[in-house]
């Protein structure tokens, strides 16, 4: 025993450094894949994985990971930055914003299935809008004290750079937490596996047609609404995910209703759709799953009432005890006689 004792903590400490690699790995790579659509200064971009990244990573493995975020936000913005300390500076708020995000969702409770309303409503209010104001406003003004953004470049950018972040909590989040609970079905009827390949294929269909010239993203709605009352969650949120990038190609190439604008009209127009396609998958899924769940519920309360009517017409009037427990007290009253023999023992000494 003392031999485990021993070697658990080490164990355990060296668990903790892998997973602040990986998610140091993970939040660098996915960083570079978000700069490839970059909009302002080359690192302000529409939507910013490695947030959902931290926030998943936080969710998932607890607070201990923390440093992987500082990591990974470190090497990622130390080719970007003006100076060293401002890339410290960024680096700072890019810690701290997913950091906060976690904390205020852990006070209220928040569930990482994401099958209750008020869960969902927390990732998109308290996750995204509030935590990533962080990250936003140290990043836009370590960019206007360096110099490197004017006084009238500050709103744009600030604005580019948390409904960015915003973003990435909001489409990425939701997927990553999906997959780490995702298990192999067991009893899947063929037609409800067809159903899913017809989903997958109709929304490649629609990303073909949102990156054409024709403005037709608005099909990508009704695809996260079949997605989220089939499927839930495992299905609104890699759906969601492929609608926005979608929208952000279609954007990067100014093609459809983002021909012809200036750059602020294109990221309102952008930040609106996938806005409102990440809160339609998560709201209505978050829904469904809330029905599905109180249908359960009424199903087991009358499985028990049917049981209570059944034991009360062949005359048995006991109270109807949970599961297991009528067994027990079974088993109590052959231990001790039975209530009849404690009865007389007690009358005739």
């Amino acid at each position: 025993m003392a031999d485990v004792r021993h070697v658990q903590p080490g164990r355990s400490r060296a668990a903790a450094v892998a997973e602040i690699c990986a998610l140091a790995a993970l939040y660098y790579g996915s960083a570079r894949a978000g700069l490839l659509q970059q909009l302002v200064r080359g690192q302000v971009t529409p939507l910013w994985p490695p947030s959902g990244i931290a926030l998943a990573g936080l969710l998932l493995r607890g607070p201990r990971v923390w440093p992987g975020i500082a990591i990974g936000a470190f090497f990622t913005n130390l080719w970007l930055g003006p100076s060293l300390p401002a890339v410290l500076a960024i680096t700072a708020g890019n810690t701290l914003a997913p950091v906060c995000s976690y904390t205020l969702l852990r006070r209220i409770g928040f569930r990482n299935e994401l099958d209750r309303l008020r869960d969902a409503l927390a990732l998109i209010f308290l996750g995204a809008f509030t935590g990533m104001l962080i990250s936003a406003t140290t990043g836009s003004g370590t960019l206007l004290l360096a110099g490197v953004l004017n006084t009238e470049g500050f709103w744009p950018t600030w604005s580019v750079w948390w409904t960015g972040d915003a973003m990435g909590v909001l489409v990425v989040t939701p997927v990553l937490l999906v997959l780490s609970s995702a298990r192999r079905p067991k009893g899947v009827s063929a037609l409800r596996w067809v159903e899913g390949l017809l989903l997958v294929a109709a929304t490649i269909g629609v990303g073909v047609v949102e990156t054409s010239r024709v403005p037709l993203m608005f099909l990508g709605f009704p695809l996260l609404i079949w997605a989220a009352f089939r499927f839930q969650l495992a299905g609104a949120a890699p759906c969601a995910l492929a609608v926005s990038t979608f929208a952000i190609v279609t954007a990067a190439r100014r093609a459809g209703p983002f021909a012809g604008h200036d750059l602020l009209t294109n990221m309102i127009t952008l930040q609106a759709f996938n806005g409102s396609a990440s809160l339609t998958a998560l709201l209505v899924a978050a829904v469904i799953s809330e029905r599905n769940e109180t249908q359960r519920e009424i199903a087991r309360a009358c499985r028990q009432l049917a049981e209570m009517v059944a034991k009360i017409a062949t005359g048995d009037h006991r109270p109807l005890l949970p599961d297991g427990q009528d067994g027990q007290d079974e088993e109590d009253e052959e231990e001790q006689g039975g209530p009849t023999d404690a009865k007389r023992s007690s009358s005739h000494p």
